[in-house]
């Protein structure tokens, strides 16, 4: 076959710039979604681990004032005055209560809730931990309150909560434990 000009005519294989160019731009739009799944799932393996560390802490509390029914059965129970904000600053350091030291309830308590604090300022951005008697249930959106309602009765709970990625402030508790058997 030839041309008009007489010149033989060549058949190209091969791909055109414009194909090239939608080719590259379909591999960079799978790259950049690979990429903020990977974030997603990042974010959200460090929330579930941080939700995971917060519900032993609660559980480890709930031990520790379990295993104190002294301190629980006072009339001014001093597990009750925890309210502590990481933002606030440390709480003041009591007496070390270990094996060669003769502590009272009321000393082992204080000690437990000075314990439960530093734990949660060196592990929770953010973080609040609460203890009070509460009967109160989430809303209809499944948040919890900081707030409590010491009704007759009302079981002892644990409140933790922390600020998570994006959030301004600590918002509503994340982890909610009560206190199965405690004294009343």
């Amino acid at each position: 076959m030839r041309s008009l000009s007489g010149s033989p005519l060549r058949v190209s294989a091969g791909f055109t710039l414009v194909e090239v160019l939608v080719a590259l731009f379909v591999v960079a739009l799978g790259i950049a979604g690979a990429a903020a799944l990977q974030t997603l799932a990042v974010r959200a393996a460090r929330d579930a681990a941080r939700l995971s560390d917060g519900t032993r802490l609660a559980r480890s509390l709930a031990e520790r004032m379990r295993a104190n029914p002294r301190a629980l059965a006072q009339p001014d129970n001093p597990y009750l005055h925890l309210d502590y904000d990481a933002g606030s600053g440390a709480l003041a350091a009591p007496t070390l209560c270990y094996a060669d030291a003769d502590c009272d309830a009321d000393e082992l308590a204080r000690l437990d809730v000075f314990e439960v604090a530093d734990a949660v300022a060196a592990n929770f951005p953010g973080g609040r931990i609460r203890v009070c008697r509460d009967a109160s249930e989430p809303d209809a959106a499944g948040v919890l309150p900081w707030t409590c309602d010491p009704e007759d009765g009302a079981p002892v709970v644990v409140k933790l909560g922390w600020r998570a990625q994006g959030d301004s402030e600590t918002g509503a508790p994340k982890v909610m434990m009560p206190l199965a058997g405690a004294a009343p």
